[in-house]
């Protein structure tokens, strides 16, 4: 059977290569996974309750576009959190969690005719399969220590600048936990806004952080008075509300961008279930758990600059909950933590691409910090005497 031969581009997806890479050798003690980011603080105290008392929604087709309570709360906690007003009934699409929506962005947004998706180098795997599903030309931009962990797209050539239909952007960033401050949000769209073209801006790490909230992308483009379509944003529950089981989360932008967002839905994809947007609107509408956990991450950024604050290379994590850790050669300290500790992360490489003969990932290795607390104290006390000594 022949398949599309832009598919055979298709990056090769981590965790079945740490597999491969692991599942041969023993571990050398308890297994303690720190490869993959999923959250494990309690869910909402209130999340059995609601799926109860909504049960009987399993019995209906769910609402296409989300329910009316859903758009409101959503839109609801992105002018509490952002200051931004939306329509929730046109701006606001709730998703079956955000690669859903930062895939089928690009399907419903991305024009014909070969354009320029740009995505981070490290990146979420999506962004790229979205650009190359579409015919698109993927440009890897290096998010490296010389440009603060984020892309530079201002250095691109104006050739490459003006062929792009989509840029790609993760604050705070995966696997890094920089956060994009005002500065180059509005740098950013203001580039978008000279060379046509739309900012997707994947904001599933926006809860967790340190410090001052993240600025976000409707934010900064409100505040310039910029297109309301150059900006998609998307957020989850997954990692706010510790619900990465629900697979639900949402995207908004402008009216236009969200029609054709929604119009992709009706014939090819599938609405949230009746209870999952009972339980997610009221998730939306609550902090009380948010700020619980976020407390408990704070606490293990501590941590993590207490076992290894004077490792050399070591940059504290502004936000999100990886560490991106500076090691020679990722794959083998990852097969070296593992064989003598027992411990499970991701080599950075994975997470990356090679570019003329380069990948930005190769010389580290990322740590989730989703244990807990102690878990983590005790992981990481293993993993400083295993790689750094």
């Amino acid at each position: 059977m022949q398949y599309p031969r832009r598919f055979e581009a298709l990056p090769d997806y981590a965790f079945p290569r740490l597999r491969t890479l692991l599942d041969h050798h023993e571990a050398g003690g308890p297994v303690l996974h720190m490869s993959i980011g999923e959250p494990r603080h309690d869910p909402p105290a209130f999340l059995a309750d609601v799926m109860v008392e909504s049960i009987g929604d399993f019995a209906r087709y769910p609402a296409n576009d989300g329910t009316p309570t859903l758009q409101t709360e959503i839109a609801g906690w992105l002018d509490r959190r952002y200051g931004v007003t939306v329509e929730g009934g046109t701006q606001v699409l709730p998703l079956n969690g955000t690669r859903e929506g930062l895939f089928n962005a690009a399907v419903a947004l991305c024009p014909e005719g070969a354009p320029v998706v740009l995505t981070p180098n490290p990146f979420y795997q999506v962004y790229a399969v979205a650009a190359l599903a579409m015919g698109a030309d993927p440009i890897y931009v290096p998010a490296t220590r010389e440009t603060g962990f984020l892309p530079d797209y201002a250095g691109l050539s104006p050739e490459v600048l003006e062929r792009t239909a989509i840029a790609y952007i993760c604050s705070p960033s995966n696997p890094q936990g920089a956060v994009a401050d005002r500065g180059y949000w509005r740098d950013l769209i203001a580039l978008a806004e000279k060379h046509d073209f739309r900012i997707f801006a994947d904001e599933c790490y926006s809860e967790v952080y340190r410090g001052t909230p993240p600025p976000g992308a409707m934010e900064v483009a409100a505040e310039m008075g910029a297109d309301p379509e150059r900006v998609v944003i998307f957020h989850s529950l997954s990692k706010r509300s510790n619900l990465p089981g629900l697979r639900s989360g949402f995207a908004a932008g402008g009216p236009k961008s969200m029609a054709r967002l929604k119009q992709l839905r009706a014939f090819a994809g599938a609405p949230l279930p009746g209870p999952i947007q009972a339980v997610s609107a009221r998730a939306w509408a609550d902090e009380a758990h948010v700020e619980a956990s976020r407390a408990r991450y704070v606490t293990k950024f501590a941590i993590a600059d207490e076992i290894l604050g004077d490792v050399p290379g070591y940059v504290p994590p502004e936000a999100g909950f990886f560490l991106w850790l500076p090691v020679e050669d990722g794959e083998a300290a990852v097969l070296k933590l593992w064989q003598q500790t027992g411990i499970r992360a991701l080599p950075g490489a994975y997470l990356s691409r090679e570019v003329r003969g380069e990948n930005p990932g190769a010389g580290f290795v990322r740590v989730a910090l989703v244990a807990s607390e102690d878990e983590v104290r005790q992981g990481l006390r293993k993993l400083r005497a295993c790689l750094y000594g």
